[in-house]
C-alpha cells in the first residue's frame, strides 16, 4: 500500500484540472494525506467513516501547525503586507509616476525594453527568490498595462528569471542550505568548490534564462502565453488609470527600502554574513519597514489621513487574500506529505536502479517529480541530497554534476506546480491570476525539462 503516498498530489492535480479551483484543490489533498498518515498508523483502529471524519480534524490542525513555525508565519504575513505595499505605491501615484518618468526619458519607449528592463532586474537581485520576483514584478506591472502587454507575461518573465539566477549564483538563503546539506559528506573537493562547480551543469536554470531572453529580444511567445498577451490581469485596473500620477519617489524609495532593506537584514541576521542570513525574517522586516516608509511619505503630503492610509493597506491586504490563503494550504500540503513520506517514497522508488549514464537525468526527473508534487523546492534539496550524495562517493561521479542535476529538478518541478510557494509569490508580484501563471507557464518550463533531460545525458556519456 506504499504506493498510496502519491496519491495526495495526484488528487491536487485532478481536481485542479477538473474544477479550476487551486483552493479545493489543496484542500482535498490535504484530506486525503492526512487520511493515509492516519492508516499507516499501528495505533489508528477506527473504519473508514472514522477514518474520514479524523482525516478532516486533522486537516484543520495541519492548517494551524503552520502558524507554529515562524518562518512560514513570517512568509505569510510578508505576503499579506506586499498587497498594503502595492497599494499604497499605487493610490500615491509613484507608479502612474514612474511609467511617465520612464517613458519620457526614452528607458521604457517599446514593448522590448520593458521586458528586458524587468528581465534585468530579475537578474540584479539574486539575493533572494521573492525579493527578485517583487522588484521586478513591483517595477514592471505599470509598464505593462501601459505598453498592452499581459500579466501573465510579467509572471513568466519574472518567475522563469528569479529562481534561476538565485539557483546558479548561490550567494543567498538557497546556498547557506546547499552547503550545509553537503557538508556532511567527505568528498575530494571542498562543499564550497562543488557548489560554484554546479553552476555549468545546472542545464535547467541556463535554458530557462536563454529561453526568456529569447522570448523577450525577438518578441516572439508561444502556446497560451501567445494569446494572453493583450489580456490584462488586474483587479482594479479601471481604478488604478484613474489614479492621477506624482512624483515617482513615491514608489522608488519604499521600494529601494526594501530591496537594500533586505540586504540589511540578511547581513544582521547572518551576523555579517549574507549566505547565513535568515531569508524569512529578511524579507519580513525589510517588507514591513518599507510599508512604514511609504506611510510615512504619504502622512507628509497632508493628502492622506491616518484612516484613509489604513484603509488603503487593508484593501490592498484584502486583494491578495485568496493568493495568501493558497500559500497558507500549501505550506500545510508539503508538511503533511513530508510526515506521510510522498517525497522520500518517490526517490527511492528509481534510486537503486540506475545505470551510471542516467544517474544524472533521472535525478532530475525525480526531483522535478518531488518538487512538482510537494511544491517545495527546499524540501526537495532535502530529501535528495542525503541519496544523491552517497551514490556520489559509491560509484565515484562528478558531485558538481549530481547536484547541479538536483538543484535544477527542484526549480523545474516548481516551475511547473500550482503549489508552489515561488509560483503564487509571482502571481502576487504580477497580479497575474495563479491558474493564469501556471498555464502560460507550463509548456515553456517543459520545454526547457526536455532539454535539459538530453544535456544531462550527454553530458553522462562525455564524463563517465
Amino acid at each position: 500500500m506504499e504506493w498510496l503516498k502519491v496519491l495526495p498530489p495526484l488528487v491536487a492535480i485532478a481536481v485542479v484540472l477538473w474544477k479550476k479551483e487551486v483552493i479545493l484543490a489543496l484542500l482535498m489533498a490535504i484530506v486525503a494525506s492526512e487520511i493515509l498518515a492516519l492508516g499507516f498508523s499501528e495505533t489508528y483502529q477506527g473504519g473508514m467513516a472514522a477514518g474520514v471524519f479524523e482525516g478532516i480534524l486533522a486537516t484543520l490542525e495541519r492548517i494551524i501547525e503552520v502558524f507554529t513555525d515562524a518562518g512560514n508565519t513570517r512568509i505569510l504575513l510578508f505576503s499579506t503586507m506586499v498587497g498594503a505595499l502595492l497599494a499604497m505605491m499605487r493610490y500615491s501615484g509613484g507608479v502612474n509616476g514612474l511609467v511617465e518618468l520612464l517613458v519620457n526619458r526614452g528607458l521604457a519607449k517599446t514593448p522590448r525594453q520593458v521586458s528586458l528592463m524587468t528581465t534585468f532586474t530579475g537578474l540584479v537581485v539574486f539575493i533572494e527568490s521573492s525579493l527578485s520576483v517583487l522588484t521586478a514584478g513591483i517595477i514592471s506591472r505599470g509598464l505593462f498595462d501601459k505598453f498592452g502587454l499581459s500579466r501573465a507575461k510579467l509572471a513568466y518573465i519574472i518567475d522563469s528569471t528569479s529562481a534561476p539566477i538565485c539557483i546558479l549564483i548561490l550567494l543567498n538563503a538557497w546556498g547557506a542550505y546547499v552547503l550545509a546539506l553537503i557538508s556532511n559528506y567527505e568528498f575530494s573537493a571542498t562543499p564550497v568548490e562543488i557548489v560554484w562547480g554546479t553552476i555549468p551543469y545546472n542545464f535547467y536554470a541556463l535554458v530557462t534564462l536563454a529561453v526568456v531572453f529569447f522570448s523577450v529580444i525577438s518578441g516572439k511567445y508561444y502556446g497560451p502565453l501567445a494569446s494572453s498577451c493583450n489580456k490584462l490581469e488586474h483587479v482594479n485596473q479601471e481604478e488604478e488609470e484613474s489614479i492621477e500620477a506624482s512624483k515617482a519617489r513615491y514608489m522608488v524609495i519604499p521600494l529601494l527600502t526594501m530591496v537594500f532593506g533586505m540586504i540589511g537584514f540578511m547581513l544582521w541576521t547572518g551576523n555579517g554574513d549574507m549566505a547565513q542570513g535568515s531569508g524569512s525574517k529578511s524579507v519580513f522586516y525589510a517588507t514591513s519597514l518599507a510599508c512604514a516608509v511609504a506611510y510615512i511619505m504619504m502622512s507628509s503630503t497632508g493628502k492622506f489621513t491616518h484612516k484613509k492610509l489604513v484603509h488603503i493597506s487593508f484593501n490592498g491586504m484584502s486583494e491578495l487574500l485568496p493568493v495568501v490563503t493558497i500559500l497558507l494550504l500549501s505550506l500545510a500540503l508539503g508538511s503533511s506529505l513530508k510526515i506521510l513520506g510522498t517525497g522520500i517514497y518517490i526517490a527511492q522508488l528509481v534510486g537503486d536502479f540506475l545505470p551510471a549514464i542516467l544517474i544524472a537525468p533521472i535525478i532530475f526527473i525525480v526531483g522535478a517529480m518531488i518538487s512538482f508534487s510537494t511544491g517545495s523546492s527546499w524540501g526537495t534539496f532535502a530529501i535528495l541530497i542525503p541519496i544523491a550524495a552517497p551514490i556520489i562517493l559509491l560509484m565515484d561521479l562528478p558531485p558538481s554534476l549530481i547536484l547541479a542535476a538536483v538543484l535544477g529538478g527542484g526549480v523545474f518541478g516548481d516551475h511547473c506546480s500550482p503549489i508552489s510557494d515561488t509560483t503564487a509569490v509571482s502571481s502576487i508580484a504580477s497580479g497575474c491570476d495563479l491558474l493564469e501563471h501556471v498555464r502560460t507557464q507550463l509548456p515553456y518550463a517543459v520545454f526547457a525539462g526536455v532539454i535539459t533531460i538530453v544535456m544531462y545525458v550527454i553530458a553522462s556519456v562525455i564524463m563517465l
